[in-house]
């Protein structure tokens, strides 16, 4: 057996996640084992497998062609650090109890240094119709070589600077920027904080009037574009001045309701008691807020009506010429 790929020495930050790998190649395809060897002098080898540390050991092989192997481990603590041994045989006595194997395990060492992660004090401030976000990396300090700040994946700016205190200016208000933005600091291990923008929701109509026809199935939706979520959607009707809650229970109603979007279904419309306006109402940690949307329910004969209008347009038509026809004098015949 022989190794293609071995795994890469790391550092990463407490509360991480780290993934190590491992590729080898023989005839038969060898089998690939991972040991750890903690920073303890008194600390022996001992085999991981998949499951280990409270279910934050994953392990994962493949065996086709040749062998690949991927452990990784989440929320990384401090006894974590030490030396990750991934060892590959194909002796077929390689497991056996009594037997001593004719080929030795090849191994590939490497080693993940779990550095304690700094506080980032992070804030929001409001100032002359701008928002400001700052972060700030308290001790223990790393080497940092600048700064980014990401919003939904996006780089919005960057720089090289070397303090830990780094901030990002935006125009305008509170309610139209909510989201979750990353300062990113470019160290090793990289360093990010999350700063908040939270506001009460902005709940807004997908169309404001909805149309449908009489007997059929009406669907009005409403949404949430900002943040956080909505945590309880709840939907009115007005009528005679005052607004009646809507539930599922009433078998009429169907309201289905998934984070930052609400629906709500009402079956076998009808003219008289489904037309008017509903309110979509959205309420989280924050605050509530709420959107109006009007249903028109038209009768099932409401296409026929453009066209019976033609056809009795024809029919007058038709017998005004009949009839003045008939009243017209004939033409005078000569001798």
């Amino acid at each position: 057996a022989g190794f293609i790929k071995s795994p890469l020495s790391q550092k990463r930050l407490t509360q991480d996640s780290v993934e190590l790998y491992c590729e080898a190649i023989g005839n038969p395809i060898p089998e690939i084992q991972w040991w750890f060897e903690g920073n303890d002098p008194n600390e022996t080898y001992a085999q991981l497998w998949d499951g280990a540390r409270q279910d934050r050991v994953k392990i994962n092989a493949t065996y086709n062609l040749h062998s690949t192997s991927t452990i990784s481990i989440a929320n990384l603590t401090g006894d974590d650090s030490g030396m990750y041994e991934c060892r590959a045989s194909n002796d077929p006595d390689r497991n056996h109890l009594s037997k001593s194997p004719k080929v030795k395990w090849i191994r590939s060492q490497a080693n993940v240094f779990v550095i304690e992660r700094p506080e980032i004090t992070t804030q929001v401030t409001e100032s002359s119709g701008k928002l400001i976000l700052s972060c700030n990396v308290s001790a223990p300090h790393l080497t940092i070589k600048g700064h980014k700040w990401i919003h939904r994946e996006n780089v919005l700016e960057q720089d090289e600077n070397a303090g830990a205190f780094t901030s990002y200016t935006i125009d305008g208000k509170r309610e139209e920027h909510s989201g979750i933005y990353e300062c990113v600091y470019d160290a090793n291990p990289q360093i990010r904080g999350q700063v908040n923008i939270s506001v009460p929701p902005q709940v807004t109509a997908y169309k404001k009037s909805e149309h449908g026809n009489e007997g059929d199935t009406g669907v009005l939706t409403c949404k949430n574009p900002s943040f956080p979520a909505v945590t309880t959607w709840s939907w009115y009707k007005s009528g005679h001045g005052v607004s009646a809650l809507l539930e599922n229970a009433s078998g009429r109603y169907i309201i289905k309701s998934s984070g930052n979007k609400t629906e709500l279904r009402i079956l076998k419309l009808d003219i008289e008691q489904d037309t008017g306006d509903y309110f979509c109402n959205g309420t989280n940690s924050y605050g509530t807020g709420d959107a109006t949307v009007n249903l028109r329910v038209r009768s099932r004969l409401a296409a026929l009506w453009p066209f019976l209008g033609i056809v009795a347009e024809v029919l007058v038509l038709v017998t005004i010429i009949f009839i003045y026809e008939k009243r017209r004098k004939p033409d005078e015949v000569p001798d």
